[in-house]
């Protein structure tokens, strides 16, 4: 599809991330402090999507040689996933093919979907996120005009 067709084709940066409980109460920070993300569509309907947590610490080495803690932590606190994606009204559906995530290859990761000029806004269903359902939101906005 041609961006003319698709408004989603194109590169997106994120530029807020909220999240509630099951219960409605906002989770502060849910991606720590100034989260930072690239989330790419293309023409030909792949997706890539890359989010770190804000304040995420280097590693002392290189990814293989530095202490276990470490690369465990590098793991929590960033994750990307990427594969062929498809819109079906309000919703966008990722076809997980790769994942930082492997429980995720395989899967499709349905996201409630909003666009407004220059902003999309993704919703994710209830979801548990260390053991507790949340359900969250994230703002991108285009960076390639």
């Amino acid at each position: 599809m041609s961006p003319e067709r698709d408004p989603l084709v194109g590169t997106w940066r994120l530029v807020a991330v909220s999240a509630h409980d099951a219960e409605g109460k906002a989770i502060p920070e849910p991606n720590g402090p100034a989260p930072s993300g690239l989330l790419i569509y293309t023409a030909e309907g792949t997706i890539a999507v890359l989010i770190s947590q804000g304040g995420r610490r280097r590693l002392s080495a290189d990814r293989v040689a530095a202490p276990a803690e470490e690369r465990a932590e590098a793991f929590q606190t960033f994750f990307a996933y990427g594969g062929r994606y498809s819109v079906d009204g309000d919703r966008v559906i990722h076809h997980v093919e790769v994942s930082s995530v492997e429980n995720w290859v395989g899967t499709e990761l349905i996201r409630g979907l909003k666009l407004d000029g220059q902003r999309l806004t993704l919703r994710t269903p209830r979801l548990l996120v260390g053991g507790e359902a949340r359900v969250t939101e994230l703002v991108w906005e285009r960076c390639d005009q």
